[in-house]
């Protein structure tokens, strides 16, 4: 048992996500020995009292493999219908493998939309918290049946560090064919050596993460990287893990030192927070000077248009801006009380001009401090 992985001991809830090379085997379909292997390590955590959602790769890959193609499509329409295929079998290999341990499971589909509009977030959060409470597993993928270019996660490393925060879990555990977090690519360099563990805001875990990708995942260890660090915003661990090795998940939930754990750094922000930095997509930027940053930092103020030095992009009023400070560098995201053309208009300006230069004032910060997230 190793300092820090036995903090995990305690944990109750717990996001387990699975990805594609690991779901399947390229030319042969869905690798059902492995789901059955999840199955029973997510049976044995039920029965060590944690609760648990299982994020989902392999709907696309699944499919393409029914349909006998050999290489990713990159047109949406094909990967749409690969994945309306092998969805079918996907679920069903969860259902059936569950079962045998007594385990009732749910489907859940969700799209970057489903979580960026606040109602229906929420109800995805009811949805999910409700199906808990009633011992079911929920299965939870992204729906890229209907998804479009604009709305996809990306990956499912996203999709589940985005579950994380919604279901408010003490774990985030990305199962990958890699032993966990290395400081180079070992496939590449045997002398490569493995992260035990570190903070998910270690600067340093960038260059080691590099941008490898699997051939039939979209997502490499950055992306696994980037996930640990959404996660932490909600004050989840993530640990990093072989799912090659049939006992890992259980050593993991006794404390062992397996894989690589990265430990949440900073102060957990609230869910409205969350939602607001996590799921809803920027649709510009503004330029501050370095009094604006100042106070945003250090005094938790609003954002006023006197402290405005650039608009980019083009939004309207209630979208998601990105705030900068004079050297690029990314200091806020906030709902901005005013277009971008308005707020190019008023940038600069005393808020008390604000009615003089638009003909009529709606508020007088460009953005409150209540929809303003420092990060």
């Amino acid at each position: 048992m190793t300092e820090p992985h036995q903090q995990l001991i305690q944990t109750k809830r717990w996001v387990i996500k699975i990805g594609s090379a690991l779901l399947t085997r390229l030319g042969e379909g869905l690798d059902i020995e492995r789901i059955r292997w999840l199955s029973g390590e997510i049976a044995e955590l039920r029965r060590q009292g944690k609760e648990v959602v299982l994020v989902t790769s392999g709907s696309v890959a699944a499919g393409m493999q029914r349909m006998g193609w050999q290489r990713r499509p990159h047109e949406i329409h094909k990967l749409q219908a690969a994945a309306s295929v092998g969805q079918m079998g996907l679920v069903n290999a969860y259902a059936t493998e569950c079962s045998k341990h007594g385990i009732q499971t749910a489907q859940i589909l969700l799209t970057h939309s489903d979580l960026s509009d606040r109602g229906r977030h929420l109800n995805a959060r009811s949805a999910l918290h409700t199906l808990l409470e009633l011992g079911i597993l929920p299965v939870v993928n992204e729906n890229d049946t209907i998804a479009t270019e604009e709305i996809r996660f990306g990956d499912n490393d996203t999709l589940a560090a985005m579950t994380a925060n919604l279901v408010e879990a003490d774990v985030l555990v990305i199962l990958t064919d890699q032993d966990g977090l290395f400081d180079s690519d070992p496939r590449s360099n045997p002398n490569a050596r493995m992260i035990a563990a570190s903070a998910a805001s270690n600067p340093a875990l960038d260059q080691m993460a590099g941008d490898s990708k699997g051939e039939l995942g979209r997502g490499g260890m950055t992306t696994k990287l980037l996930a640990a660090r959404r996660a932490a915003r909600s004050g989840a661990y993530t640990v990093i893990l072989s799912g090659k090795y049939p006992d890992n998940l259980r050593y993991l939930a006794a404390g062992n030192g397996v894989g690589t754990l990265l430990w949440p750094d900073n102060k957990p922000i609230k869910a409205r927070q969350q939602w607001l930095v996590g799921h809803l997509i920027p649709k510009g930027q503004i330029v501050l000077d370095d009094g604006a940053v100042a106070v945003i930092r250090e005094k938790g103020r609003s954002i006023l248009p006197v402290g405005v030095k650039h608009v980019e992009g083009e939004f309207t009023r209630g979208e998601l801006v990105i705030c900068r400070d004079l050297n690029g560098r990314e200091i806020a995201r906030g709902l901005s009380n005013y277009s971008s053309e308005e707020a190019r208009i008023i940038k600069g300006h005393a808020s008390a001009e604000i009615e003089s230069l638009l003909g009529y004032v709606d508020e007088p910060e460009l953005i409150h401090r209540d929809n303003l997230v420092v990060t």
